[in-house]
């Protein structure tokens, strides 16, 4: 399967830099400042029947986390909305996913980079889906634990961040987990390695409030379908403790979509009919036309 060659040994095409260059020649130094100091920043998005969902708020987000980042970003939003566009036709992918990046380059190495020009590659490929099936999801409650707002940029989908999701994944994966549920410094519930998380309480989702960690975009449009439902959305401070008293769990990213929890630790969940309408409904939402589905994001935006 495609999805299990190595990165480095595909075909295609990869915007680099304002071109679009055979996908093995799209390479970076070993001594660019990004590799050394985690200065890089990122987008994961979804590609459903060759339209990028929430194409335009994954730019945005892109420099905003450049901004955070003070990295400079070469090129503007709609710029690199069509560089997304034109990856996606060049490649031929009707659903696949699709990574932007941003990184500080090898013009300077050392904690300070002010001299360094800011990189930006674009790829995508088919990946069918995060997890392996449909099948509910086991997560581990993790040792590593998110960091206060004054000791990282949280709030920048940041390549530093994903190292503390990376150790808990791999630990969790060792013991027979799926993925892992990351506390913060608090010992607050925050979210998966890599997705938001939900709780089902009778007719009410609950979900941590997102200050120390990503407002996901795939968060805000569960949301807003949730809502679109009836259903009362509580973002509030969730603690461990409180596990016990949910019904039903799941997770939301643009990797993951929407995928139910079985288990988190010693806690277990039961199946919900509430998660299989959100996940229907999703996947409804995210194949509807391009226009359509524009207004259908500016009206959940209203």
């Amino acid at each position: 399967m495609s999805e299990l060659l190595p990165m480095d040994r595909r075909d295609g095409v990869i915007w680099l830099d304002g071109a679009l260059v055979p996908w093995r020649d799209a390479k970076v130094h070993v001594l660019s400042h990004g590799l050394h100091y985690a200065s890089a920043v990122f987008e994961g998005e979804r590609v459903y029947g060759g339209q990028v969902f929430q194409l335009a708020a994954h730019g945005q987000r892109l420099l905003r986390s450049c901004a955070i980042m003070d990295m400079e970003c070469p090129y503007g939003a709609t710029a690199l909305d069509r560089a997304a566009l034109a990856v996606v036709q060049a490649n031929g992918i009707e659903e696949g996913y699709l990574r932007r990046i941003a990184w500080r380059g090898a013009e300077q190495l050392g904690v300070a980079a002010r001299a360094t020009r800011t990189h930006v590659a674009i790829a995508v490929w088919p990946w069918p889906r995060y997890f392996s099936s449909d099948a509910s999801l086991r997560l581990a409650i993790g040792d590593w634990r998110r960091p206060p707002p004054e000791s990282a940029p949280v709030l920048a989908k940041a390549s530093c961040l994903y190292a503390i999701g990376t150790l808990a994944k791999h630990a969790a994966e060792r013991a027979g987990y799926d993925d892992a549920l990351l506390l913060d410094w608090r010992g607050r519930v925050t979210e998966a390695t890599g997705a938001n998380i939900f709780f089902i309480q009778g007719d009410a989702l609950h979900t941590p409030v997102p200050d120390v960690f990503l407002d996901g975009i795939t968060r805000q449009t569960v949301i807003g379908l949730a809502r679109a439902r009836g259903l009362a959305v509580v973002e509030r401070v969730i603690m461990p403790d409180e596990l016990a008293g949910f019904d039903a769990c799941f997770v939301t990213g643009s990797a993951a979509e929407v995928a139910p929890v079985q288990q988190i630790g010693a806690f277990r969940f039961e199946p919900s009919p509430i998660t299989r309408q959100l996940m229907d409904d999703y996947a409804c939402l995210v194949r509807q036309p391009a226009v359509e589905l524009a207004q259908t994001a500016a009206q959940s935006a209203a």
